[in-house]
This record gives C-alpha cells, structure tokens and sequence, in this order.
C-alpha cells in the first residue's frame, strides 16, 4: 500500500486546550487527515503515542475512523446542550462505544541516558487511540467547569472550538498567533481606511 507523504507541521494545529478538540481542527482550513501518514503525524503531534512509536502497522481505515470520531465528537460540542435530537443520541452512543476500548498501555522504561521515559506495552491498534480521544471527549462533556469554558473562535469564517483557560475568561479567539492576529491586521486595515478617507 503506497503511504501519502504527511500534513506538514506548521498546519497542525495544538491550540484548542484538548485532544478531542483538537481533533476537530483537523478539518479547518482543509482536510487534514487525508491519508494515513498525515494521521500518523497526527496522532503523535497530539501526544497520543510516545515520540518514535512507530505506527507502520496502521492501514487505509484508520483516517476514516478518526474523522467518524472527529464528525460525532463535532456534533456533540457544537449542539445546543442538553439537545435530544436523534443525530445527537446517535452520535453520543458512538463516542460511547469507541470510549469503550483499552487505551494504549503505558510503560516506564529506561531511556538511552537512563531516565525513565513512557513507551506503550505493544504498537497501539486503532481502537485504542481512538479511546483516548473519545474518553477525552467524555470527560469534557461531563465536567461542568471544563464545559463552561468551551467557546467558539470570533474569527472570521473559523468553526474551530477551544476550552478558554485564559485568566478572567476572555478568551475570544482559537488563537491569538492565526486568528486573533488576523482581526488585529484587519481593524488596522479598516482604521488606516478611514484616515485616508
């Protein structure tokens, strides 16, 4: 099987302040998980494996099971709470079931320099990553205090969600460095209109 080359760094983005949430930012600007190395790049960009856990065991399914999990963890954040639309039992049920699955088992082992260092026990099949994104979906669900913080990005044309964390929760943008400098450029455009008018 003949691998895609993967999603380049710069365009993955690890701002939204959880992993399931992050997961949905793989869809803005465009498709991130097109293939599997770019979900390989993914998974561990986003801490999920150790560095240098190999995944050459993940096949064609994978990317497609990750973004089924992104689409269902996607519509439970976005829907209005407390919704009981079909859609949304339908897709809670889903997230629910992947949660079900073990999670890659960590080890401490010795690294080269003798300091202990996280390894997984085997290579981690689909299944049990996507648990530990469903399982993060779960907890962000059902915690008051992290739910009350979960916003929408005031930018322009951006669907992406993050958990405001900031001091005195004025968090408006996903983030201050893409979109928050975004709005900052273009109030300057506006105003040096103005002042030319």
């Amino acid at each position: 099987m003949a691998f895609d080359s993967a999603t380049p760094p710069y365009e993955l983005r690890f701002d939204a302040g959880r992993v399931c949430l992050d997961l949905l930012a793989t869809t803005h600007p465009g498709e991130r998980l097109d293939g599997v190395a770019a979900l390989s790049a993914w998974i561990g960009a986003a801490g999920l494996v150790p560095a240098g856990t190999p995944l050459e065991h993940a096949d064609g399914s994978w990317p497609a099971r990750f973004r089924e999990l992104r689409r269902d963890v996607g519509l439970l954040v976005r829907c209005v709470r407390g919704a009981r639309t079909p859609a949304y039992g339908a897709a809670l049920g889903r997230v629910n079931e992947v949660a079900r699955a073990a999670p890659p088992a960590p080890l401490a082992v010795r690294g080269e320099d003798g300091a202990l260092v996280r390894e997984l026990a085997g290579p981690p099949g689909c299944a049990a990553l996507l648990a530990v994104v469903a399982r993060d979906a779960v907890e962000l669900l059902t915690d008051p205090v992290a739910w009350a913080a979960v916003r929408e990005c005031e930018g322009d044309n951006c669907p992406l969600v993050y958990v405001d964390t900031s001091r005195g929760r004025r968090r408006r943008w996903c983030s201050s460095e893409v979109c928050g400098n975004r709005e900052r450029v273009a109030r300057h455009r506006r105003r040096a209109a103005l002042t030319r008018a």
